[in-house]
């Protein structure tokens, strides 16, 4: 067997995308390493959606310079985000790279690789003509009892600070037989969680009119023997009360949103092109907590978006304060060239955004104790994963609401769904004792 390494970078999607490439290079021969210099190809699945993942991909593609210069008949190849929005200036910066496959070219991979193979040569496509990719394709999944299923791909958003929509292409929904298909043969190889996958999983459908995605996560909760669903990620603008009627209905879906607000202030959401504003987002997390009283909301939030004041990002620290999220993903805005917001005026010093982004987290993680901290004393069930990755007696796994568990391993092994007793909740994890 030949031997392929596949380098990730970036979002769920991307993880998604490489276990589809992992697939179909299977089918030709190569098996997965995690040592690059025994590799007989080398994939990188990239992210371009802020500089410093760009930055990391340079790197590594210097690195592999090295182990070409050693080893002349490696293939290598950029795919994914970075790949669609350079195309062919990759190549012409880095001469090993043997081809670029944008986003919607996942499917060409074993035509292009067995084409280098044959006659050695740069191939470049990053065309987005197809409306949608062909399903059937091979998946080597890396999780053992939880599943990656994209259920579209693109988006039509275009928010100003977000290269997405220019590097995946506008939204392609599956059709919902194709998605519960995919999700059934998952559950029926021992995969036990499912997570659906999009850039915006609450307008799946609205292309082909087929099922809007409150029926898809219906469907999806009916297959036969799945035991967690989760989606991710919702757009606040089309959160609707029936999907939010979904998940309290449901039976295997988890109390999880990740809703992102992106910012608390209207004058900034609509600089950003996020449509709702703060008092539609606020309904919204209403809504979640009336029928979902249970469930854990959390989020993303940019810190120094072009033309953020004080009194912009203190009135965000108090829109945090009352929603309080369970948790939150916070990012430094980075500009990317091709967005609006890149070429905005009043763009936000470093030192600044540095300093808003401290005082952020500060806020944050006191709410996120605190909700934590709520816990103590409660049973709560978890899918366990198996060993924590400093100690093999220290057992994790995560609660149906999207928390990392820890406690002293007993008879369970991965997989299995235990209940554990909460007595030392912090801040990102909870502590507990097996029942």
């Amino acid at each position: 067997m030949k031997k392929a390494f596949i380098g990730v970078y970036g979002c769920q999607m991307n993880v998604s995308d490489a276990e589809r490439m992992e697939g179909q290079l299977g089918t030709i021969g190569y098996e997965r390493t995690e040592a690059m210099g025994e590799a007989d190809l080398i994939l990188l699945n990239t992210c371009c959606v802020r500089e410093t993942a760009e930055d990391k991909v340079y790197g590594k593609i210097g690195e592999i310079k090295h182990i070409k210069e050693r080893n002349p008949n490696l293939i290598f190849g950029i795919t994914g985000c970075m790949a669609q929005k350079e195309g062919e200036k990759l190549i012409r910066r880095a001469p090993h790279i043997d081809f670029v496959l944008g986003t919607n070219k996942v499917h060409e991979l074993v035509h292009v690789v067995k084409g280098i193979q044959a006659e050695r040569g740069h191939v470049v496509d990053v065309s987005i003509g197809e409306t949608e990719l062909p399903e059937g394709m091979p998946v080597t999944r890396g999780g053992k009892f939880s599943a990656w299923v994209p259920i579209m791909y693109g988006c039509n958003n275009f928010c100003t600070y977000c290269i997405v929509p220019y590097v995946r292409g506008r939204e392609r929904s599956r059709l919902p037989e194709d998605v519960v298909r995919e999700v059934e043969e998952a559950v029926g190889k021992g995969y036990k969680e499912i997570t659906l996958l999009g850039q915006n999983v609450n307008s799946y459908g609205k292309d082909h009119g087929k099922a809007d995605f409150a029926e898809l996560l219906s469907r999806v909760d009916a297959v036969p023997g799945i035991q967690r669903v989760r989606f991710m990620t919702s757009h606040p603008k089309d959160l609707s009360d029936r999907v939010i009627e979904a998940i309290r209905d449901g039976k295997h879906i988890c109390e999880h949103i990740h809703l992102p607000v992106q910012h608390g202030t209207n004058r900034i959401l609509k600089a950003m092109n996020r449509v709702y504003t703060v008092e539609k987002y606020r309904d919204l997390a209403r809504k979640i907590r009336e029928n979902l009283p249970e469930a854990s909301i959390t989020t993303d939030i940019i810190v120094g978006f072009p033309g953020e004041t004080e009194e912009d990002f203190h009135a965000m620290l108090d829109f945090i304060k009352e929603i309080r999220y369970d948790s939150a993903y916070t990012f430094l805005y980075s500009r990317r060239s091709g967005t609006p917001a890149a070429t905005m005026e009043n763009q936000v010093d470093e030192a600044c955004k540095k300093r808003r982004l401290s005082e952020l987290m500060d806020v944050q993680n006191g709410i996120s104790r605190e909700i934590n901290e709520a816990l103590r004393g409660k049973t709560v069930e978890v899918m366990v994963e198996g060993a924590s990755k400093n100690d093999d007696e220290i057992w994790t796994g995560r609660t149906r609401t999207n928390k990392i568990v820890l406690w002293r391993h007993g008879a369970e092994a991965p997989g299995d769904f235990v209940q554990v007793r909460i007595t030392q909740p912090q801040t990102w994890v909870l502590k507990g004792e097996i029942q």
